[in-house]
């Protein structure tokens, strides 16, 4: 059983969590208010590497939810962080990615962007693919670049339905490649440690709210926190019954868990 009690940091997830889309899910603000009054830091770490954290700042200000930039983590960070512990400045890197990923892997100079002769293949979520990016990138794997991508999500939400994600364009690169990637997002524990880290928690004092279990609650069982599932983006009430990834609560969404920890 969760003790809410104990908590004294938060790490939402952001897509299916506090919006689908563009429109603001149930409960955000008052959820935020709840942990502010109660001293509680929050941030959020999410497996989209398209935007930057400034934009997503942005992008919270539109739908009336208020989070600073420096409070949010993406996989974008968690793989530049990765990959400058294990290769020098001046690694050449191609990227299939957006604006996230690039201003995260170039803006201090310290890779170099080549679509030439890359060393590092680094792949993420990227809304207008095109064959020919999708090709280069085949190539230069099968010449020997090492394939990196920044999370696992094969799907999207979006106020459409479920879309093509990061995990899918992966996909599409080892079949034709025949090589698997190097994944630095969740479910892997790196953003998870780092946001706890931040937030002056330790790992067991740190609860991940999120919508996936193979991402989401998989990834804080992998680092050690708690964990509550809402139940507002992909992850449906039947898939959790049967799954072996449990978390240690279940939501229907954040207006239920708000509910939920008043109670305590």
């Amino acid at each position: 059983m969760l003790a809410l009690k104990t908590i004294r940091a938060v790490l939402f997830d952001m897509d299916g969590v506090l919006y689908r889309g563009q429109a603001r899910l149930p409960g955000v603000t008052d959820l935020f208010s709840f942990l502010t009054e109660r001293q509680i830091a929050f941030a959020c770490a999410t497996n989209n590497a398209s935007m930057t954290p400034q934009q997503y700042e942005a992008k919270l200000s539109a739908m009336g939810i208020v989070l600073p930039a420096d409070r949010v983590i993406t996989s974008a960070q968690a793989t530049a962080r990765y990959l400058r512990d294990h290769y020098s400045p001046g690694t050449r890197v191609f990227v299939v990615g957006m604006r996230g990923l690039r201003e995260a892997l170039f803006a201090d100079g310290y890779f170099v962007e080549d679509d030439q002769a890359p060393e590092l293949v680094v792949q993420g979520a990227d809304f207008t693919l095109t064959y020919e990016r999708l090709k280069q990138a085949t190539l230069h794997i099968r010449r020997g670049a090492r394939f990196i991508s920044t999370n696992p999500d094969r799907t999207f939400p979006s106020e459409e339905g479920l879309i093509p994600g990061a995990g899918a364009i992966a996909a599409a690169l080892s079949a034709a490649t025949d090589v698997t990637p190097l994944v630095i997002g969740k479910p892997a524990p790196a953003m998870f440690l780092i946001g706890a880290a931040m937030l002056g928690a330790t790992p067991a004092q740190t609860l991940v709210v999120g919508d996936r279990l193979d991402t989401d609650i998989a990834g804080a069982i992998a680092a050690g926190m708690p964990s509550a599932l809402v139940l507002t983006g992909v992850t449906t009430a039947e898939e959790v019954v049967t799954s072996p990834i449990q978390p240690d609560l279940v939501v229907a969404d954040l207006p239920d868990l708000l509910a939920r920890w008043r109670s305590t």
